[in-house]
């Protein structure tokens, strides 16, 4: 079976005949090239601070944390704590239930807010993993 290119301006006549059909194999096949796609959201090489995470969306935040993660800025399990998406539901220092079902990718939320709350019970109550990832996560979005 042949598979022809849908731009192919051969005849489908001339595709059928078997004289013809050695010769319409790859002759006719070119090859597209594409301008790489702009990218949505990039570092700023020139700048020397990174966007301001109390009004960031996650999406966005995502973004940031792959760029700083394939230039070797983050490390493996911090990129994997900030992809991971919201909770619907957290628990600020106070012990106070925050709503989070509203935030969106599309949303600005106040990321270094919540990862400081969070940092601060999971030294009261978590693991030293929790805490260490936490503070790397701090870290990342404080400077």
């Amino acid at each position: 079976m042949e598979i022809f290119s849908v731009r192919s301006s051969q005849s489908l006549l001339f595709k059928n005949n078997p004289n013809n059909a050695k010769s319409s194999k790859t002759s006719h096949i070119e090859i597209e090239t594409r301008a790489p796609a702009p990218a949505s959201f990039q570092i700023d090489d020139n700048s020397d601070e990174g966007p301001d995470f109390t009004a960031v969306s996650p999406g966005e935040l995502r973004n940031y944390a792959r760029q700083s993660f394939d230039s070797g800025l983050i490390d493996q399990s911090t990129y994997a704590a900030i992809s991971e998406p919201l909770p619907m539901h957290a628990i600020d220092p106070l012990g106070n239930v925050i709503d989070l079902s509203s935030v969106t990718d599309g949303t600005s939320f106040n990321f270094l807010d919540y990862y400081k709350n969070q940092l601060q019970i999971a030294m009261s109550i978590g693991g030293p993993d929790e805490v260490q990832t936490l503070k790397s996560i701090v870290n990342f979005l404080d400077s």
